[in-house]
């Protein structure tokens, strides 16, 4: 994969998982307390139970996407320093077909296996 249609794939992947990231904030709301229609009567706890699983889920979730985001910022920023495609170990070339399958690869797999 050449360098333009990495960056073509990494800013596409960019706006999806921002626009994922936006939508889990606008859904648990700015405090990170949750939005709920039930919020002003009293709740079973079972419920009051339910409703932080599902907070902390969804935290879980945002903070996994913002970890991507950051590997595909990384991965843009691999590109414009010139070492997008190299192992950052070895100095090797990462196999495109992994890059394919993982645009924001670092390293080869046999490297990630000896890590």
């Amino acid at each position: 994969m050449d360098d333009d249609a990495a960056r073509r794939r990494l800013f596409a992947e960019r706006d999806r998982v921002t626009k994922l990231v936006h939508e889990i904030r606008e859904e648990i709301g700015a405090d990170g307390e949750g939005s709920s229609e039930l919020a002003d009567y009293d709740q079973h706890p079972a419920d009051s139970a339910s409703q932080t699983f599902e907070l902390e889920r969804e935290l879980g979730i945002l903070e996994d996407l913002e970890n991507e985001l950051a590997e595909l910022q990384a991965a843009l920023e691999r590109i414009d320093n010139g070492t997008y495609g190299i192992d950052e170990v070895t100095g090797e070339p990462i196999d495109p077909a992994r890059l394919e399958a993982l645009p924001t690869a670092r390293r080869n797999v046999d490297t990630e296996r000896r890590r």
